[in-house]
């Protein structure tokens, strides 16, 4: 019996994982657009966190996802209280599918579907069968479990146990309460406690008004995870957090005032018999408790919405003013954040806009270094800007490295594996390119220490050539933010081209002048090596291209 119950929740929870797995890797844009289109609509917001919830098929990674995205600064805490209340309705489908009489169907669903999973070569179709493969899964699972409540049914001590546990008055309402969010807590997943829920009701083990007790128990279990997920975030993060404590545990206390009435209210509304036995093969179940509960949970979860969403913008405030900012709180060079990594396909495009700051970042160290070369006199807080600049796009280096390295360890569809290295490479690239345009700063700044300075046309000639640099690398950093990556390598090539052809020619000219002037040996090696470093910031730019277009 206990290896069966075990094995049985094991199964169901690796069932929601690759359901959750398959379903973000087929709809991976889709996922990408419903974030993005997230605004301080409240009701908007609400839509969203249920959509992205139904594809994830967990509130916790939704919830998670968020604290995340509230961390790294791309969501208001506005913004992300009504992707947690929608993500609460969201989680609501599981109890749904498990309503569907497809038990004896998921062993067989199971094995079709891997077949397919591990012999299919379209990768959409190997997650689709992913997917299909996690239902089975799920069901199978709950087949499992549901099993070994029949023997449970059958042993008196058990009976006798489960009898200490009837919602039949508040205190008893309380304690299957606080069992239910006890078992979501050591399980990690509403979905699974639910699974646990509906086959103790189903073999008849605990009556619905119980089943309904725990359910609302599992709400607040719930929400454990995303406090834990705040622990060391920034203060709107936890505030998030703490949001989906009270919205929970709030909409709980509410609805437990009216419970008796609300436990007969549920069979009325869906119209079901929760005492209805139906004999198969010789079992006893209760299969319209299973409905019933399901929409226990469903109408909980909307009627919670309904009463906080006209109160979002206050508790968001309210949650301001009693969570207080940190003194000079630190905050990240980068928005990245380990727990977005649960949905590889938001992952992946949060480490895409830390590759397009890089960008924008370089962008602005040229224009500074040509203001640099443009006075006689380099302004001292210029060069500090851009020095800090260099160290913040070294920094940004090494945390986007360490946030893809630990995404491509996962198991990833193509086009996710091949998005990471080719961010790998921007960000490498994009940190050369600053490493070569500090070099120059610093040759500029060694010239005038010494008393030194180029002439006019040889200072000309080398703001001629960063100014092709400037629009060589605007050119590629827009391309890559506007995914616009089709013919860029050749754009790229030809104003590389163009660049390195005249820088050849300044070298040229640059020896003929050496042999007819006689020309200070620190101008001379100082105006080469600019010249060498503009080549190389070319050479650099012309493998970002390159990178984008997926080429090796």
């Amino acid at each position: 019996m206990t290896t069966t119950l075990i094995g049985g929740l094991g199964i169901f929870l690796l069932g929601m994982k690759y359901m959750s797995q398959g379903l973000q890797s087929i709809a991976g844009a889709s996922l990408r657009r419903l974030i993005g289109a997230v605004t301080n609509n409240r009701l908007l917001a609400t839509i969203v966190g249920f959509m992205v919830t139904v594809l994830v098929q967990s509130s916790s990674v939704t919830t998670v996802m968020t604290v995340g995205f509230v961390n790294g600064g791309l969501m208001s805490l506005t913004q992300a209280i009504g992707v947690i209340m929608g993500a609460n309705i969201g989680t609501t489908v599981t109890g749904w599918i498990l309503v569907l009489k497809i038990g004896k169907y998921g062993l067989p669903m199971l094995g079709v579907a891997a077949f397919v999973y591990l012999f299919c070569k379209n990768e959409r179709l190997r997650y689709l069968a992913l997917a299909i493969m996690g239902v089975g899964m799920v069901f199978f699972g709950l087949q499992l479990m549901k099993e070994s409540c029949k023997f449970i049914h059958e042993m008196p001590e058990f009976r006798e146990w489960f009898l200490h546990f009837q919602a039949d008055t508040f205190v008893g309402v309380f304690q299957c309460m606080l069992v239910g969010c006890i078992l979501t807590v050591l399980v990690q997943s509403s979905s699974a406690t639910l699974g646990i829920t509906i086959s103790l009701a189903s073999s008849g083990l605990i009556p619905f008004e119980t089943a309904a007790a725990l359910v609302l128990g599992e709400n607040i279990g719930t929400t454990v995870t995303a406090l834990l997920a705040s622990i060391g975030t920034t203060t709107n993060a936890r505030r998030a957090a703490y949001f989906h404590f009270l919205f929970n545990i709030g909409g709980v206390l509410w609805i437990s005032t009216i419970f008796f009435w609300y436990v007969k209210f549920i069979p009325w509304l869906i119209d079901v018999d929760v005492t209805k036995e139906v004999v198969v093969n010789g079992e006893v179940t209760f299969p319209e408790t299973v409905t019933a509960i399901a929409a226990t949970h469903s109408v909980f979860n909307i009627l919670n919405t309904l009463v906080f969403l006209p109160f979002a913008g206050h508790i968001a405030t309210l949650l301001t003013k009693i969570v207080k900012d940190k003194p000079q709180e630190i905050s990240h060079l980068t928005s990245l954040d380990i727990r977005i990594l649960e949905t590889p396909v938001l992952a992946i495009e949060q480490s895409r806009g830390e590759v397009i700051k890089m960008g924008i970042l370089c962008d602005e160290m040229v224009e500074i270094l040509k203001r640099l070369l443009s006075q006689e006199t380099p302004d001292p807080v210029e060069v500090e800007v851009l020095f800090k600049h260099e160290e913040e796009l070294d920094r940004m280096q090494d945390e986007i490295t360490s946030y893809i390295t630990h995404l491509l360890a996962m198991d990833l569809s193509q086009e996710v594996i091949a998005e990471g290295r080719c961010q790998l490479r921007m960000a490498d690239e994009y940190e050369s390119i600053s490493d070569y345009l500090q070099r120059i700063a610093k040759f500029r700044l060694k010239l005038k220490k010494q008393g030194r300075s180029f002439d006019e046309p040889h200072n000309d000639s080398l703001l001629e050539v960063l100014a092709m640099v400037e629009g060589q690398l605007h050119q590629v950093t827009e391309a890559y933010q506007h995914a616009e990556n089709q013919d860029i390598v050749a754009a790229t090539v030809q104003s590389g081209s163009e660049i390195k052809d005249k820088v050849k020619s300044l070298s040229k000219e640059h020896l003929d002048y050496l042999s007819e002037e006689k020309v200070d040996p620190y101008i001379n090696v100082s105006y080469t090596s600019t010249l060498n470093a503009l080549r190389r910031v070319r050479d650099h730019i012309v493998n970002l291209a390159e990178a984008m277009a997926g080429e090796k």
